[in-house]
């Protein structure tokens, strides 16, 4: 089950190799612009370019210095010779590894962002094909009017669009490079180095910095994490309520020899669902630890990065999966429109308290007296488990008002429905931009999906 959902990319991203090859890309970088600047002899750089880290041999050279970045410079020395003496000049380790981890987390952000781009399709694709597939809507846990489960979707479509823009705007926050050397204030590297360098590596430089790239803007990115995952949970929980026994209106797929439980063997549990749900914590505690990480004593401390190699590469870890995950989960949703219309039913007729109670406003009655008349049936309907027409059509106060034949045509949830087509025009999920058959993805660019 794990390695259904495993994500190979993501997992690179924040492998040691990649890490180790993107401070490797700084490094060059630099080397390259203090080339530009006619610091570093120019014939120099083509052989920088082909330096090497020998992971092993790191590792070594670890296990001695106990510092990474001493480490990695020592390895990375030993593949080139002379030229090495050129590597970090100037440079500070942060300057490397927080514009190295600004690349890795881009990455990241790339990955999720076609993960939220997949999931809002597939989402898409549902609303419109339950556009008008009524049901109850519940407030409190209680029945309160009709709906369609398209429109519960949609919902869903703009929140996920949201996320896009919430995620474009924290990769534009962490889209920097910092190269300011130990304290900021670029006395051993010029601004023009960090600037050449930082252009060649695709990155911002960030307007002023200390030693380090400012926790602010990690804060930023793994909240927004968080606030996805909310999102993701919220979904997972409504589906868990629907597969509910008493209410199994719709239901996560369910595969073949699956089991449910190693007791029971009619047992049907939304697994994948529960499990969002509780990954959804974990990274709600991962943006709290960012937010704590952004205040460091004076120009730096290293209190925020034993955590950062935690919540960094989990946070994105985490909800990569997921989203795979609840793309899954929506792809094979199972929807019982059946039950659906029995719950519906399942008051009465009480659902229609408000319309009826508006129908009586609108023939001359004050609302406080409409409420008081609707609520008095409804009580009693809710008590006696009577047909909550039936008992309308029985007091003279209401049929006095409304007869008995402009009553009956009130009880009828397409009512309910009538603006549904005005709501996914709103949000771009118009029938010019669905053609076909129920279930025939042709949603525009912007939310097209990738294969799965």
């Amino acid at each position: 089950m794990i390695e259904r959902y495993s994500r190979p990319q993501m997992k690179r991203v924040w492998s040691d190799e990649n890490k180790f090859n993107k401070w490797l890309e700084v490094e060059i970088a630099v080397c390259d612009a203090w080339a530009e600047l006619g610091v570093i002899p120019r014939e120099a750089v083509p052989k920088i370019k082909l330096a090497r880290c020998n992971y092993k041999r790191m590792e070594e050279i670890l296990r001695e210095t106990r510092h990474d970045m001493t480490a990695f410079l020592g390895s990375v020395a030993e593949s080139l010779g002379e030229e090495s003496r050129f590597i970090h000049l100037g440079l500070t380790s942060s300057d490397v590894i927080d514009t190295a981890l600004s690349l890795q987390l881009l990455e990241a952000t790339e990955i999720l962002n076609q993960d939220i781009k997949d999931l809002t399709a597939v989402i898409a694709q549902k609303a419109m094909e339950h556009k008008y597939t009524a049901m109850i809507g519940r407030t409190h846990g209680v029945h309160a009017e009709p709906l369609s489960f398209g429109l519960k979707l949609a919902l869903w479509v703009e929140e996920m669009k949201r996320h896009r823009q919430r995620l474009n705007a924290a990769k534009k926050v962490i889209a920097v490079g910092k190269l300011s050397g130990a304290v900021g204030t670029h006395a051993t590297l010029p601004p023009e180095v960090e600037e050449k360098a930082c252009a060649k590596l695709g990155l911002t430089p960030a307007p002023v910095s200390s030693q380090i790239l400012q926790r602010d803007r990690h804060a930023q990115f793994v909240t927004t994490l968080a606030i996805i995952f909310g999102s993701l949970e919220k979904f997972a929980t409504e589906i868990r309520s629907l597969q509910r026994t008493e209410v199994r209106e719709a239901a996560e797929p369910f595969g073949s020899g699956q089991t449910g439980s190693s007791a029971m063997p009619h047992k049907r549990n939304p697994e994948l669902c529960e499990r969002i749900c509780g990954l959804a914590r974990l990274t709600r505690g991962y943006a709290l630890t960012s937010l704590e990480n952004i205040a460091l004593w004076h120009e730096r401390d290293i209190s925020h990065s034993s955590t950062e190699r935690i919540i960094l590469p989990d946070s994105c870890l985490v909800l990569d999966y997921c989203l795979s995950i609840f793309t899954s989960v929506m792809v094979g949703l199972e929807v019982y429109p059946k039950m659906m219309k029995r719950n519906l039913d399942l008051t009465k007729g009480l659902i229609f308290s408000q319309r009826i109670m508006l129908a009586l406003i609108d023939k001359g009655l004050s609302r406080q007296k409409a409420y008081e008349l609707m609520q008095r049936n409804a009580m009693k309907a809710w008590k006696l488990n009577k047909n909550f027409l039936s008992l309308l059509k029985a007091d003279a106060e209401v049929t006095e008002v409304l007869p008995p034949e402009e009553l009956e045509p009130l009880f009828n949830e397409q009512y309910y429905l009538r603006y549904v087509d005005d709501i996914f025009k709103r949000i771009g999920l118009t029938e010019t931009q669905w053609k076909g058959k129920a279930g025939t993805n042709n949603l525009p660019n912007d939310l097209a999906p990738r294969k799965l």
